[in-house]
């Protein structure tokens, strides 16, 4: 059969996204004054990093301590402090004559559980679950918000196997409200802000430090719509989302820092390679098209494209060359050699995974929810994006490469939480355009049971998973806990973008409210 020729005649599916919203003419002309005062800014926080620094010194009581360090990561300050973070809670993790792990107050127990948990130290729930069996004081002290609120983040640290310890808290403690554990640091930075002193030398720090790295984010938009406009793919691939900004967005709620401009860069053009292939199988190809896309994928050949409808080439084309572009920067920034064969394993099993659920669709297929999720954790692109996460943070080529071969069970339920997630956020309009089945889906007819209870069941999975990824991080090696936390933060974008429905598909929501957030408007700070 003649692809091509069949292609003109081949009646087309349409997803009726809806169009872009950003002017990018006007995000190409941002600037505040914080691109004109960059040098000035920058010098005096260096001078307020000097003082915070000092103040882990200076604090003996180990609570003040670790409420310093909460503030700090809350604030997105961590990447400053990484060596008296890193020495307070070891010394904190091995001092056995600290009282604290045993306090008598419910709230300094699930603050150090919780610190010690997050950085990798598998510390015992014992403290607590004695100090909640102890119905006499705990009856005094569930009056203290600060306590029931600290228990509620407490529990998201949780590990498979244990008992759960919020179970006491009101429905009122964690109604409508995300533990800081799942959320996305930098998303949160303004709302932290107006929880701390703010003539406090952290919250003046907290402000400079999110406004100057704000201008590098600028900066790198930029950079990111320049290339993306050069390509020239808005005209062609009109079946698809035109999504740059909410692709780069991601990219900075998984590694904000300034010396990770490379890696979103990398990150956000991945994003939309997955987004624009995404919808290459799930609403314009016949089979015949995907099954032939995926062959040249599998062969990286472009000559297998000959035949394929222009819109689908030019898609292959955007993979083919972007893939190797970032190989290029790679061996050219990091001095490493070739990643490409590492590049082509996931960008293979992630087209293998579409034309699986491509299938499903086509003969009417519905699986088990087992089977889609088999398949599924991969069709995410959890495993496309973590590797190109672990190249960006990675220092040396092998380093980057054993930590995603080896922490393959970390990246397994980073890579389901951003499936069920985003079947969560995206199935009704799914189910109305009548693509592939869900996982919500899939439950509803292998359990003959209501969309309601389908949701509340894949909610149950993505807190299984949440629990499975806090194990499998506290048992990785530490010398890799830091680069396995960057995959963590897929995880959490994942929650954040489908948290009240697709933030990729309607961007006038949430979605928008952070861009202009994170990425347009500094925040006020008084002089």
């Amino acid at each position: 059969m003649n692809i091509g020729s069949a292609a003109a005649t081949l009646p087309r599916r349409t997803a009726n996204y809806k169009p872009n919203i950003w002017n990018y003419d006007h995000l190409h002309s941002l600037t505040t004054k914080y691109h004109e005062e960059l040098e000035e800014h920058l010098r005096e926080a260096e001078t307020l990093k000097d003082q915070v620094c000092s103040e882990f010194g200076v604090l003996k009581d180990p609570l003040q301590k670790l409420e310093l360090i909460d503030w700090i990561d809350k604030l997105a300050l961590s990447h400053y402090f990484e060596e008296e973070i890193s020495k307070s809670v070891k010394e904190m993790a091995y001092a056995h004559s600290t009282s604290l792990s045993m306090d008598a107050h419910l709230y300094s127990a699930a603050l150090y559980f919780r610190i010690l948990r997050q950085h990798g130290y598998h510390v015992s729930q014992d403290g607590i679950l004695e100090l909640l069996d102890g119905e006499e004081k705990l009856v005094a002290q569930w009056d203290d918000e600060k306590a029931r609120v600290e228990i509620f983040e407490a529990s998201h640290l949780g590990v498979e196997g244990e008992c759960t310890f919020d179970q006491k808290l009101n429905d009122d403690v964690g109604k409508n409200k995300y533990s800081c554990h799942r959320n996305v640091r930098w998303f949160n930075v303004r709302r932290y802000m107006h929880e701390i002193n703010n003539k406090s030398v952290i919250h003046r720090l907290a402000g400079l430090s999110f406004n100057t790295i704000q201008v590098q984010h600028q900066n790198d938009l930029k950079d990111i719509l320049r290339w993306w406009r050069n390509l020239g793919l808005l005209e062609v691939l009109t079946f698809s989302r035109d999504r740059v900004v909410e692709s780069f967005l991601w990219a900075v709620g998984v590694a904000y820092e300034p010396q990770h401009g490379s890696l979103r860069k990398w990150l956000t053009k991945a994003i939309l390679l997955v987004l624009i292939i995404d919808d290459v199988y799930d609403i314009y190809g016949s089979m015949d098209e995907l099954e032939q896309f995926t062959t040249a994928v599998e062969r990286w050949d472009p000559s297998e494209i000959e035949q394929l409808p222009e819109a689908i080439k030019r898609c292959f084309w955007m993979l083919y060359d972007t893939a190797n572009d970032i190989d290029r920067e790679i061996q050219k920034e990091k001095g490493w050699t070739s990643v490409l064969p590492h590049l082509k394993k996931v960008w293979i099993g992630f087209c293998k995974a579409l034309l699986v659920e491509a299938k499903w669709y086509w003969m009417g297929e519905s699986p088990s929810l087992v089977k889609y999720l088999e398949n599924g954790w991969i069709s995410s692109s959890g495993p496309v994006l973590s590797l190109h996460v672990l190249l960006g943070v990675g220092r040396g080529m092998d380093e980057a490469v054993a930590a995603f071969d080896t922490n393959q069970d970390i990246i397994h339920h980073a890579s389901l939480i951003i499936r069920l997630c985003n079947d969560q956020g995206t199935s009704k309009a799914e189910v109305e355009r009548g693509d592939s089945p869900s996982s919500i889906l899939c439950h509803m007819r292998e359990a003959n049971v209501r969309e309601e209870e389908a949701r509340a069941h894949i909610g149950k999975l993505i807190s299984d998973s949440w629990m499975r990824m806090n194990g499998a991080l506290m048992r990785c090696p530490r010398p890799q806990q830091s680069m396995m936390r960057y995959i963590v933060n897929t995880a959490r974008v994942a929650n954040f973008i489908y948290q009240n429905g697709d933030g990729f598909g309607v961007q006038d929501r949430d979605t928008k409210n952070q861009v202009l957030s994170c990425l347009i408007k500094p925040l006020h700070l008084s002089q």
